[in-house]
């Protein structure tokens, strides 16, 4: 049996495995990426990506390509419903882009799941080791297959085969779990899946027609159908769409009565065209569930993406919220790898990510009580129309929620009352809270090209970053307090009006809740990590602070990279 050792084994290739394997490698940590399947998906299971998931795809240098592989957002973030997308009751509402938009320099896209994985998995496979078409066959936490010891420190010890039948032994320090609902990693652990039965037994049918004909004001990304009742979505803006309906097994419904004749009749009810040319592309039976883990790690396992939480796809909140799994957990592993942080930063993962989890779970679970009740008449469809259109802004849901572990320092402010914390999200620097985006002159590489501007956000890198105002001090405090911990930080200086060679903003200091003298440290998922609105500059204070938020005793060299 061959033999391979790595730091970071990531066990399934969907998007949130991708990105894992991705933004570990940016870190440069060793990882593994093993996927039983031989390729990408070939049925787009998801297809919104949000603004926060498009921030990221900024940062990897991916946003461009992402955005011309997806949908046009004006005609297609929209919601519709109606008896057909042919009926004259048929009406659309579109998402509020001029009101949502300027919180980030970009935005919630549409891209197909199947098309998106092709485009992380050849940013993955430049940066990592990815091996489709191969199995986790076996594993054992601090001893491998018989008897074998695992790798430094305890770790994990896994067999994987290969399309071949060849095993390997992989030896690594942790073991990220992003193989989905039926996680079989999650089921070795023995950790508790829990929430209600079944919310529905349901059937997506992908098709190729030339819905051409149909008017701008009935292109939707999303559209609910009550005669009979389903729902249609676009999967491209040409060719390619879906419908979804469902089966009762209670009442003898089961997969197996969606044949041919039946699809296509499905297709064109949901059309409203009795002899619409259909090509169909393929039949997948799925669960609506709203599912939580009762823990997101153990020892050196944690579970990520599906495998820790499953959401009603009413919002498209699933993939990204699994994708925020992996960008939270991945700069903490590679502390601890190579910044010398304490173990107990690892806690962290499951005290910040799983409250998101659940409340991500319970708002899609709001989202689809409302097609529910249109569904059953108990909800009349101007009313269903206007509700629906109204939860598709969620920006306060994805960009507004904030940690508070001991990978924070707060700093005694309270968060910002919302009155609607689901649609309405307010920038704010506070210790916890995703770093706000600003706007500002381009004084330095890195920002969007040809306009003269560059984000706050395209000033963060893959390490922390200290945001001062130019001329505080702050930045030379901060370039010697990375030179006695060993952790990586960029200093950033950003001025108050235009100075050559320096971004500048006259708003971004009162915006971050900075005086002349503030400071304000960015952790490596760009939330913040610590905030001094005005304070001397000094070393020790940073040195103390990355202490407590890397959770070891003292300040620690890094070790060498392998």
């Amino acid at each position: 049996m061959k033999e391979l050792e790595v730091e970071v084994l990531v066990v399934g290739g969907g998007p949130v495995g991708l990105c894992a394997a991705i933004e570990l490698s940016r870190l440069g940590i060793s990882t593994l990426l093993v996927e039983r399947h031989p390729g990408t998906s070939i049925f787009p299971k998801a297809r919104l990506v949000t603004t926060r998931t498009m921030e990221l795809f900024r940062a990897w240098g991916i946003q461009e390509e992402v955005e011309a592989a997806g949908m046009p957002r004006e005609e297609y973030l929209a919601v519709g419903v109606g008896s057909s997308l042919s009926a004259p009751d048929f009406v659309r509402a579109a998402a509020e882009l001029d009101r949502d938009a300027p919180q980030s320099p970009t935005y919630t896209f549409l891209c197909a799941q199947d098309v998106l994985e092709v485009i992380l998995r050849r940013l993955a496979t430049a940066r990592a080791d990815v091996r489709f078409g191969t199995e986790l066959t076996d594993v054992r936490f601090g001893t491998g297959p018989a008897g074998v010891r695992s790798s430094a420190g305890g770790g994990v010890a896994a067999v994987v085969s290969g399309p071949g039948g060849e095993e390997t032994l992989v030896r690594c320090r942790y073991l990220v779990a992003a193989d989905g609902s039926r996680s079989g990693v999650r089921d070795r652990l023995g950790i508790a899946w829990e929430g209600p039965p079944p919310l529905g037994h349901m059937i997506s049918i992908m098709f190729e027609a030339d819905l051409g004909f149909l008017p701008a004001d009935r292109r939707a990304a999303l559209s609910f159908l009550t005669d009979p009742p389903c729902a249609v979505e676009a999967v491209d803006h040409r060719e390619r769409w879906m419908v979804q309906t469902g089966y009762e097994p209670e009442q003898g419904g089961s997969p197996e009565d969606f044949t041919e004749e039946v699809c296509l009749r499905a297709v064109r009810d949901a059309v409203g065209v009795p002899g619409l040319p259909v090509r169909l592309l393929g039949v997948l039976p799925w669960l609506q569930q709203a599912m939580l883990a009762a823990a997101f790690r153990a020892g050196p396992v944690f579970l990520a993406g599906d495998a820790a939480h499953v959401a009603t796809p009413q919002g498209g909140f699933g993939m990204n919220c699994g994708i925020q799994d992996a960008h939270n957990l991945a700069w903490k592993l590679a502390a601890v790898l190579r910044w010398g942080a304490g173990e107990e930063l690892l806690e962290t993962y499951e005290a910040e990510r799983r409250p998101v989890a659940r409340r991500t779970v319970d708002e899609s679970l709001a989202n689809a009580l409302i097609t529910w009740q249109m569904m059953e008449g108990r909800l009349p469809m101007a009313e269903a129309i206007r509700q629906q259109a109204g939860r598709r802004s969620s920006e306060g849901l994805v960009l507004g929620f904030h940690y508070d572990s001991a990978a924070v320092v707060p700093d005694g402010t309270a968060p910002p009352a919302i009155d609607d914390p689901y649609r309405t999200y307010v920038p704010v620097a506070r210790p916890g809270h995703r770093a706000p985006h600003v706007w500002l002159s381009n004084g330095s590489p890195g920002g969007a090209p040809g306009d003269g501007r560059v984000s706050t956000l395209d000033l963060l890198g893959p390490g922390f970053t200290l945001l001062s105002p130019a001329g505080s001090g702050w930045a030379e405090a901060g370039t010697r307090a990375a030179a006695m911990t060993g952790v990586p930080l960029t200093a950033v200086e950003i001025a108050g009006d235009d100075t050559p060679g320096i971004p500048s903003s006259p708003t971004w200091a009162k915006e971050y809740g900075l005086g002349p003298q503030g400071a304000v440290l960015v952790r490596p998922d760009g939330h913040v990590g610590w905030r001094t609105p005005a304070a001397a500059p000094a070393p020790t204070a940073l040195t103390t602070t990355l202490t407590t938020l890397l959770s070891h005793p003292s300040p620690t060299p890094a070790s060498p990279s392998p």
